[in-house]
């Protein structure tokens, strides 16, 4: 199936510009065809190839390692080394983040449960004949 830019921009919640600045620095896997009237059309493998870039950039990889990553896959076998090499690195430092994102939450809940346990104490003492047992 052939996609034009505004329905791959619709699929995949990225906007035009940013799809031919992918194309343009050389994110994309190869050039995306043109139709015979010079626009853009995309293949469903553009789409697998442009979601997984969304996904590395969503998870902080930088676009230099994208890039890498895509010259990698470009170069085509003999390179899956590099490019496993290059995917585990990035997930340490997604993990690392995820793990300093869990203790910020951490935080957060604790700060909840203390405003939480505060405004049902309030509620109790102004609600009439209730206990501060119940």
């Amino acid at each position: 199936m052939s996609y034009s830019i505004a329905e791959v921009a619709e699929l995949t919640d990225l906007t035009p510009d940013t799809l031919r600045y992918y194309e343009r620095d050389g994110l994309m896997l190869h050039p995306v065809d043109r139709s015979a009237t010079g626009h853009r059309r995309y293949t469903d493998g553009d789409l697998t190839w442009i979601n997984l870039l969304t996904c590395l950039r969503g998870t902080g990889m930088p676009i230099r390692d994208v890039r890498r990553y895509a010259e990698l896959v470009r170069s085509g076998e003999g390179t899956e080394q590099a490019r496993l090499d290059l995917l585990r690195a990035h997930r340490v430092q997604v993990l690392a983040r995820l793990a300093e994102v869990q203790e910020h939450l951490g935080a957060i809940d604790r700060k909840i449960g203390i405003y939480s346990a505060k405004l049902e104490a309030l509620d109790l003492e102004r609600t009439p004949g209730a206990s501060v047992d119940t």
